[in-house]
Parts: structure tokens; sequence; C-alpha cells
């Protein structure tokens, strides 16, 4: 069986005037269908380059990107953008919510751009929302605001949930709760999940744990002992 996302050799260089930025070197790793992925590393490590270029965001200089059989890498600009548009769902820091839009309208513009959509008032009782489908964003708490980018994502019926620092503007309690849900969205759903974090603490939750370093891995390990969210303290 071959991995469901696979980096091979990946190389990113930016280039300003005469200066060369190596933000990825010699890139390599694999996840599988259904794991629930942390990749950590400190800021200005090549994190967030990885979510981007396997988020069809920005491409590599050289290497190759897999997901699902599927050569992103090779992917021309149209088909990269529906790449994007299907296959994968995005979590921010930042939540990007419409703000003159509804919960619900919020999750359904999702739905409306892609193949096979879930049902947007379903996926936001999942997230725990029900009772707030018909709230703006500004009249919803920071964590509600980012269950529904949450749900937003996974009613597009993605292949991959990518999440960068997904916790970063929250509050520590409100935090556990929204990495909760994307730890239970992984199990109960069987979806991939990728989280970028620079805190180290948040690793026990995940089955594969990806340490970035100075743009290259340092390290790839199995999680064999999977601690719940409600026990990490950080």
């Amino acid at each position: 069986m071959s991995a469901y996302v696979e980096f091979k050799n990946v190389k990113k260089t930016y280039k300003t005037g005469e200066i060369e930025v190596h933000a990825l070197n010699d890139v390599n790793f694999e996840i599988n269908k259904g794991e629930f992925c942390v990749i950590v590393g400190a800021s200005g490590a090549g994190k967030t380059t990885i979510l981007n270029i396997l988020g069809g965001m920005d491409t590599l200089t050289e290497g190759s990107v897999f997901l699902d059989g599927t050569e992103i890498s090779a992917l021309s600009k149209k088909k990269l953008t529906a790449y994007r548009r299907y296959d994968v769902g995005f979590v921010f820091q930042f939540n990007n919510l419409v703000q003159n839009l509804t919960a619900l309208e919020n999750v359904e513009l999702a739905s409306q751009i892609c193949r096979e959509p879930l049902d947007a008032a379903k996926i936001l009782e999942q997230v725990g929302l029900a009772e707030r489908t018909k709230n703006f964003p500004a009249q919803l708490s920071g964590g509600e605001q980012q269950r529904v980018a949450i749900a937003r994502a996974l009613a597009k019926n993605p292949k991959l949930l990518l999440c960068d620092e997904p916790t970063g503007a929250l509050d520590y309690a409100t935090g556990k709760q929204v990495l909760q849900l994307l730890q239970d969205t992984c199990r109960k759903n069987g979806m991939t999940v990728l989280v970028i974090t620079h805190n180290q603490a948040l690793t026990p939750m995940a089955d594969r744990i990806i340490t970035v370093s100075s743009g290259t891995i340092s390290s790839v390990r199995m999680n064999d002992n999977i601690v719940d969210i409600a026990d990490i303290e950080w």
C-alpha cells in the first residue's frame, strides 16, 4: 500500500534579487490515510511552506509531492485550482469568515464550490453549533468562529484537512476544544488531518509526529501512546 501523502526530495528556493533563500531542502515523509499528523517546528523552520505546497498554494523547486496517487507537484495551474477547491480543506489561525453571512451561510459557501458537499446544517451540528446556525460571526465567540471555519472546511468533503496553527488565536480552554474536535473528526470520519504547530506539547495527540528544523525533516516518528486532548497540558 502506497502512502496517502508523500513528499519526495522536496526543495523550495525563493529568490529575492540576487539572494536565494532555501526554505526547504530534501524533505521526505509519508502520511497514511486517516492519520492525525502533527508537523512541529520553530517559527521559520519551513512548516508553513510544506503546508502551502501540499495545499496547492505554492509550488516546489525540485522533487515531487503526491496525494492519493496524484502527483500534485506536476499539476497545471488550472488543475491546481480544482485540487484546492475539491480535495483540500483549510483551517488557518484566523478564521477568515465572511462577516455579513450567518454561520450556516459561511459553511454553505464552501459546499457551493465542490463536487460532493456534505450537508452544512449537519456539519454545524457535528461541531456543536446546531443552536448557532443563524448567528453572524460577530455574535460568536472566538472558539465558535473557529468551529465554523472547521465546519466550512469539512463541508467540502475533502481528502485532506490542513490546519495551520488552528488554535493560535484562541485561549487555552477554547484551543483544547478545537483540537478535540479535530482529533474526533479524524477518528470518527477517517479524515486525514495535518496540524502545523510550534507547540511541542501537542505532539502526544498525533498518530505521526514530523519535526521540521531549518527547512529539513529532523525526525518522523509514530506515536504508540496517543493521548486524549483533555489530558494534555501546556
